[in-house]
């Protein structure tokens, strides 16, 4: 089925969770598939009720300078992308004044005429089918292998201290990984250290925030790379 409108709460929801487990709508890197579906939702859910989402939003607006040339087919709708099947109601203002006949059973039952015990236990056996396949669905946990530069106050800045304060930061989904002394110029040589993090659970922008508070030994800090695993 894919999304629908992603204009409503309903669509918005159905995208929030698509991406809980994801960092892009296909795949493990960045392609036409998020920007249709970054194009169609105008602006940016909200982070409050929609915190997934968000953040995919503003990863995916990283890229916006390279959309033409990320891989995909740029011709498909985003309709085309997202869950088999989700209960989201189209926005009012575009739906069809009347529902096509259909001669399967109602999955949902009618308003206007008593079911009958095989049509309930039809839809029960639907709808546990449904849930079965989406419980049976195995959910990748999205990783970044990055490389950051941190760079001192100057060549008297005590670097193994600097290293040990950084390296200090734990966090649930945070890795640190090998490291080196790179020099900048004058004396004085940049921290460079790999790290991989789990995409849901650690903010690289905020653990640069929190390795800059180390303020006795760091200047700045940069992401030298990032890719995904």
């Amino acid at each position: 089925m894919g999304f629908t409108d992603l204009l409503t709460d309903a669509g918005s929801a159905v995208l929030n969770s698509w991406v809980t487990t994801r960092s892009y709508i296909t795949g493990y890197a960045p392609s036409q598939a998020d920007v249709a579906v970054f194009k169609a939702l105008k602006s940016a859910p909200a982070a409050d009720k929609y915190p997934h989402a968000a953040r995919w939003y503003k990863h995916i607006a990283s890229f916006e300078d390279e959309f033409a040339t990320l891989p995909g087919d740029a011709s498909k709708p985003y309709t085309v992308y997202g869950p088999d099947e989700a209960a989201v109601t189209l926005n009012p203002a575009k739906a069809p004044a009347e529902a096509a006949d259909d001669d399967d059973v109602d999955l949902f039952g009618s308003d206007d005429e008593e079911e009958d015990a095989e049509a309930v236990r039809i839809r029960e056996e639907r709808l546990a089918a449904y849930k079965a396949k989406k419980e049976a669905k195995p959910k990748v946990t999205a990783k970044s292998l990055v490389t950051m530069d941190v760079k001192p106050w100057d060549d008297e800045t005590d670097m193994a201290a600097l290293e040990a304060a950084v390296r200090g930061i734990d966090k649930d989904g945070l890795v640190w990984g090998l490291s080196k002394l790179v020099p900048v110029g004058f004396g004085i040589k940049k921290l460079q250290i790999n790290l991989v993090v789990e995409d849901e659970k650690v903010s690289v922008t905020d653990l640069q925030e929190e390795i800059e508070g180390f303020e006795d030994y760091v200047q700045s800090s940069d992401v030298a790379a990032m890719a995904k695993l």
